[in-house]
């Protein structure tokens, strides 16, 4: 599994919107520039995250986008297999996958079947709300006073 451009800006958009959830809309610009994402691939982004109902879209002076549902209730699995597809190191892990004369004897598959559930164990369980806190936590700063 290889997370792509396109996947790796989608979570970070769907990350700025948890991190502002509550806030009214974000713009696109604001989107953009706290991503440092080209303002054209982040429209075709929105795009497909609002027809896959992750965000909406609000027109007007004040519009913007923002999260469809809360962050706690987005996990990081249904985005990475919304963007890049499934989970599979390999095709063959795909249960209806007939291609190789091996599939049953393969020592290999065993293996790449364990990275995939493990892979796909980790992701599910992780919320925009749960990568939210984190950043808040990795972005605080330290002050000292005497």
């Amino acid at each position: 599994m290889k997370i792509t451009y396109k996947g790796d800006y989608a979570l970070k958009t769907i990350l700025d919107l948890s991190l502002h959830f509550g806030e009214g809309p974000i713009t696109i610009n604001d989107l953009a520039r706290r991503a440092d994402i080209p303002i054209k691939f982040l429209e075709q982004i929105l795009l497909d995250l609002k027809s896959a109902g992750f965000v909406e879209s609000r027109r007007g002076k004040i519009g913007g986008y923002l999260l469809s549902r809360a962050p706690s209730e987005i996990k990081l699995g249904e985005v990475v297999r919304f963007i890049d597809g499934p989970i599979e190191p390999i095709a063959c892990v795909d249960k209806s996958y007939k291609g190789c004369k091996d599939l049953s004897t393969c020592v290999f598959r065993n293996i790449w079947s364990k990275i995939r559930d493990s892979t796909s164990a980790t992701i599910d369980s992780i919320t925009f709300e749960d990568l939210a806190r984190r950043a808040k936590e990795s972005s605080a700063v330290v002050v000292y006073q005497i």
